[in-house]
């Protein structure tokens, strides 16, 4: 694939931002890439595994003659991060973000950009319970989903260009509106980490069952649960606090949900609870058809045989 965009700005060094320049390299999109992030510690990892071609000690240095800058930063902090940069952005630049909500980052960011930047906003729906720079790979997209959410207005040539970026790092591509993006997100992804959260909160606070034997009998419905909730602390307190009403939304559905399932339980009610199970082990199917996760023995996890 030829090159998309001549220079790409990383602001932000975990996960997400390492994945990418790892799959922009891989595929040769891009002519330089640029990167900054906050902690000394991390730019000094970042040089030291050849993570971007130049690491930059302020977000301004590395947005300078960008066509393209990826805000791969809390979605608490975009709006600063937004208004740290914005006088340096080169006219016709388009600045994107990766984060998990998308109308509170459009709102937080917009204003901050000069009228001759685009803004189109994103969210790569891939990731890990690991974070860091040396957490990326440059597989960690393919076959994903990227959801585009273009700023009204803007025009076809810069949110084409981004999707074939995203495409040339491995990813299906959608665009959609911000608030339907924010409750579809609620529903596969906000809710059910909180939900995680809170059962293994609930193991902790359950002192009649000790943490040995949590730790020691974690069954693949538990230890599922610590995987998810292992995710970034930071990242998800700004999540829920910025997708608020969609969150509450789906919580209450689940609530109810769960009164109908104790409800079952209490009165024996067997053929609900089948019926129920029966439909939602059919979503899990569907799932696995469209290549979003595999059948294979204990979810395909792969074993370290110790020796």
């Amino acid at each position: 694939m030829s090159q998309i965009y001549d220079r790409v700005a990383l602001i932000g060094l975990g996960l997400i931002a390492s994945s990418m320049f790892w799959a922009m390299k891989r595929g040769g999109l891009v002519g330089e890439v640029t990167g900054y992030a906050r902690s000394a510690e991390t730019r000094d990892t970042a040089r030291r595994i050849g993570l971007c071609d130049r690491v930059c000690d302020s977000a301004a240095e590395a947005v300078e003659g960008a066509d393209l800058v990826v805000l791969c930063v809390p979605v608490g902090v975009m709006g600063a991060v937004a208004a740290e940069i914005a006088p340096m952005l080169k006219p016709g630049a388009t600045v994107t973000d990766v984060g998990s909500v998308k109308r509170h980052v459009i709102e937080a960011v917009s204003p901050h950009l000069p009228d001759n930047v685009f803004f189109i906003a994103g969210h790569p729906l891939a990731g890990t319970e690991h974070s860091g720079p040396e957490s990326g790979f440059a597989e960690l997209f393919d076959n994903r989903w990227c959801l585009l959410v273009p700023v009204d207005g803007t025009p076809e040539e810069p949110v084409e260009r981004l999707r074939h970026l995203w495409e040339g790092m491995g990813s299906n591509v959608e665009t959609m509106d911000a608030d339907h993006h924010d409750l579809v997100l609620a529903v596969t992804s906000h809710a059910p980490h909180l939900i995680a959260y809170t059962m293994v909160g609930v193991a902790d606070d359950l002192r009649r069952v000790t943490d040995s034997e949590v730790i020691k009998y974690s069954a693949a419905g538990f230890r599922d649960f610590t995987r998810i909730a292992a995710s970034d602390p930071t990242m998800w307190r700004d999540v829920f606090l910025t997708n608020k009403d969609a969150t509450l939304e789906i919580l209450g559905r689940f609530t109810e949900e769960l009164f109908a399932l104790q409800r079952a339980i209490r009165t024996g009610d067997g053929d609900h609870l089948h019926d129920y199970f029966t439909r939602t082990r059919a979503i899990r199917r569907s799932i696995i058809e469209a290549g979003q996760d595999t059948d294979a023995p204990n979810f395909g996890r792969s074993h370290q045989v110790t020796k």
